[in-house]
């Protein structure tokens, strides 16, 4: 079941932010936020999570996904730019996609006309994801952030709504 987060969600979202954060191929983040840093940060309209289907709103945080504006200058009004994390046990069980389809869904309501994100390479499953979300690849910045000592690369994606003009 998707649910729009809530704060009641905050521990069990930032330990899978934390989780992502420390298998290596999500983020150059290194730490999860606060919940008062995440909640700042984060869309109050365009964040959601999945719950375990024996849940009443209050069960265990499948996964989230929670979408960013991307520049305070008018012109991008409709753009945003998103995260999708999922529990590693709950993985290849349809939830990221179901993630994404409520933020699309959120976000066209709202008139946003883009979603965009960088992808690592390396994280074959989350580019096949966005792919079949109707994501596609605009490039690759190469070398652009240091992780641990290492250069990365990060795959830049978006996906243009069909019905927002």
């Amino acid at each position: 079941m998707v649910v729009p987060m809530a704060a009641g969600h905050a521990t069990q979202v930032l330990a899978i932010y934390q989780a992502g954060i420390d298998e290596g191929n999500a983020t150059f983040e290194t730490g999860a936020p606060s919940w008062e840093a995440f909640d700042a940060a984060k869309l109050p309209g365009h964040r959601f999570v999945a719950l375990d289907s024996d849940s009443d709103g209050d069960g265990t945080v499948l996964g989230w996904v929670a979408a960013s504006q991307v520049s305070d200058r008018c012109a991008y009004a409709g753009v945003v730019e998103h995260s999708v994390y999922v529990r590693a046990e709950a993985r290849g069980r349809g939830i990221a996609a179901a993630l994404l389809a409520a933020l699309i869904d959120s976000t066209e309501a709202a008139g946003i006309w883009t979603i965009q994100s960088g992808i690592f390479p390396e994280n074959a499953a989350s580019l096949a994801l966005h792919e079949r979300a109707g994501f596609r690849v605009l490039g690759t910045r190469e070398r652009v952030g240091k992780q641990h000592g290492r250069w990365r690369d990060v795959v830049l994606i978006e996906r243009r709504s069909p019905v927002v003009d």
